[in-house]
């Protein structure tokens, strides 16, 4: 498709804080998109070192920007979401590109099942390629999923009833996040095949630079808060 319709079908989001670096090279794998029918929209953090000089330069790209300070990278993928205006929704970080096709391989997908709520797209990351969706590992296990960045996409609609992201968690929101979406509200959900790879992960970005011990702490709490059984929360503490 060729020409952005008034209610673009996705809404891609990226958020960023400080990332000259990268994230000119993000803006352009959105752009690139052999399937046209999208808005993309950047919540910037009140970036100081370039970043926003980027934007304004690819300002022609971008279809709603904003610049201010937030309360952390999950506080700014709910400004975002509050802006969508597209029937699906999918997420990039500045540290991260789609392949050209990518939102080509998940519209048909959402074609294919109208009644879908969410897909996971494969994604590669350096240490190898992630494919697939088992919901019943995310009792358990962070390997239930894909991505975050790249691979996951939602409806607007089951996104509304999910509700924001817990702005309570700093590390792992997108976790609590899946397991509302999952567990709680039973949504459905699918995966590309494997070989229908919809991103690059890099590494070295927001989640590199957290210690072990701060991730695992705030992974337990969030299986706490959303009642996870006891025992598995006793089994995962002596895992590690």
């Amino acid at each position: 498709m060729n020409i952005k319709s008034r209610k673009p079908f996705f809404s891609i989001i990226t958020v960023v804080l400080n990332n000259k670096k990268t994230f000119e090279e993000t803006i352009k794998s959105v752009s690139n998109q052999s399937f046209r029918d999208f808005e993309y929209i950047v919540i910037d953090g009140g970036s100081t070192d370039g970043t926003l000089d980027i934007i304004k330069k690819n300002k022609d790209k971008i279809d709603f920007w904003l610049s201010e300070k937030d309360n952390g990278i999950y506080d700014a993928f709910n400004k975002a979401i509050r802006v969508s205006k597209g029937n699906y929704i999918g997420i990039i970080n500045s540290d991260d590109i789609y392949t050209n096709d990518a939102l080509s391989i998940i519209y048909k997908y959402i074609k294919q099942d109208k009644n879908l709520d969410f897909i996971f797209g494969s994604v590669k990351k350096r240490w190898g390629l992630l494919s697939g969706y088992k919901p019943y590992k995310i009792h358990y296990s962070w390997g239930f999923y894909t991505s975050h960045s790249t691979g996951f996409f939602i409806k607007k609609k089951s996104a509304n009833k999910i509700g924001e992201y817990n702005t309570k968690y700093k590390i792992h929101a997108d976790y609590d996040y899946f397991y509302r979406m999952i567990v709680k509200k039973k949504m459905k959900g699918t995966s590309t095949k494997k070989n229908e790879i919809t991103g690059h992960f890099r590494s070295g970005g927001y989640s590199s630079r957290i210690s072990f011990r701060d991730s695992l702490k705030e992974e337990l709490m969030i299986r706490k808060d959303n009642g996870q059984n006891i025992i598995i929360l006793i089994i995962t503490i002596h895992l590690f």
